[in-house]
């Protein structure tokens, strides 16, 4: 059992909502991405998506593409992620850990290698947002390597489409709560409950919601209906300008608290 499946085998069993923040990797600070990761589990994260900056991040507002654009200006790039990610697994060796991103990067240092390296650093999963179902199998040696693929559902998503991402869902299946660009602020949960609740029913791993949940209120509502909920750019958005390591720390671990508050008392 992957560290994705067991995590949520015991989130299950706990009767608990997972919490999935999102960081981009190298903003605010290359010196704090290590410890902003501890800082989100300490703070009661239960997976980890770690953003890998990319030029054209096009499924990510403004938010995020400007940490992107500021880690790449640092000359934050794959490998440091993936260094990154092998010293958050000297300490940690529970936490999974997803990388989000754009294949171009991947396409770049080779598939082999990437997964090989990815396996090694202790990297549980990607979700690669420009990879369609129709091109995954460029993705098969990240498979063979164990780093399993979470893929992306949306209210646009076609019946018979929806049908073959539940099949094929592994660690958990990303739904995007609407059709638009992460950060947004027209999260409407009366919209979504009834969807994501059939796509639960069978789906193949479990469902977390993302895109447009900014708070504790918005994230207690996605827990009445989801398996976990992801929380980006209004985490992102809190970070930006730390000016110190520490400073970041602090900034996460303020802005995580509530909600994580707000998910146990669902």
């Amino acid at each position: 059992m992957s560290r994705i499946d067991k995590r949520f085998a015991s989130l299950k069993a706990a009767g608990r909502t997972g919490l999935i923040p999102f960081i981009t990797a190298g903003d605010p600070s290359p010196d704090a991405v290590v410890a902003l990761m501890h800082a989100l589990v300490e703070a009661g994260a239960d997976l980890i998506e770690l953003g890998v900056p990319f030029s054209d991040p096009m499924a990510d507002g403004p938010v995020i593409q400007h940490a992107s654009e500021r880690a790449i200006a640092k000359g934050v790039g794959l490998g440091d992620v993936l260094r990154w990610v092998g010293e958050f697994r000297q300490r940690d060796a529970d936490t999974p850990v997803v990388l989000m991103g754009y294949l171009n990067p991947v396409e770049i240092h080779g598939y082999e290698a990437f997964a090989a390296e990815a396996a090694a650093a202790g990297v549980d999963g990607v979700l690669l947002v420009d990879c369609p179902l129709e091109e995954s199998a460029v993705l098969e040696p990240l498979r063979a390597a164990g780093l399993e693929t979470i893929r992306l559902a949306a209210p646009t998503t076609a019946p018979a489409r929806m049908a073959q991402l539940c099949e094929v869902a592994e660690g958990f299946l990303y739904y995007v709560s609407f059709a638009g660009i992460t950060g947004a602020g027209r999260l409407s949960t009366r919209d979504i409950a009834s969807r994501v609740a059939d796509i639960r029913s069978r789906a193949r791993a479990p469902v977390a919601v993302g895109f447009g949940v900014r708070d504790a209120q918005s994230a207690k509502e996605i827990a009445a209906f989801a398996d976990a909920v992801v929380i980006g750019s209004a985490l992102v958005e809190r970070l930006d300008g730390a000016g110190t390591a520490d400073e970041a720390v602090a900034r996460a671990k303020d802005f995580l608290a509530p909600i994580r508050a707000a998910l146990d008392a669902h």
